[in-house]
């Protein structure tokens, strides 16, 4: 559990949720490091977990193939807890990385309280999905 609320305002994924919101959040994340070269999740291995990455940056790798870089606010883990499967991608720290972790359990329970934090992630993931430039379907 992370100590302080403040924190979490300036993580874009619950910057619109409101105060008791944060609480409720703040009751479930926990915090954790990595260090350069460290992989925060692995393609293929069982997702339990999503991880918002508070400071440092990553890079995100699906079948050897660099996809894209993240830093402070992003957030990776989302779709094998959405649909059970196992992680996408391997995402691996490029510098130190500071980062709140959300069990399966706790996503489920942001998923179902807060609608706000449930678009923002469809959100998201449509935006990822435009920019690896798939084929047009709309």
């Amino acid at each position: 559990m992370i100590a302080a609320t403040e924190p979490l305002r300036s993580i874009p994924l619950f910057a619109a949720t409101s105060d008791r919101s944060i609480e409720v959040i703040a009751s479930i994340v926990e915090e954790a490091s990595f260090a350069p070269g460290e992989v925060l999740v692995q393609q293929g291995d069982p997702g339990d977990s999503l991880i918002v990455i508070r400071s440092g940056a990553a890079t995100v790798e699906q079948d050897g193939r660099m996809i894209r870089n993240l830093g402070a606010g992003d957030f990776l883990g989302e779709i094998a807890l959405i649909d059970g499967g196992v992680r996408t991608a391997t995402v691996t720290a490029t510098e130190p990385v500071e980062a709140l972790t959300i069990g399966r359990e706790g996503f489920t329970r942001l998923m179902e309280e807060f609608p706000v934090i449930r678009y923002d992630l469809v959100i998201a993931l449509t935006r990822r999905l435009r920019d690896r430039g798939s084929a047009p379907t709309d």
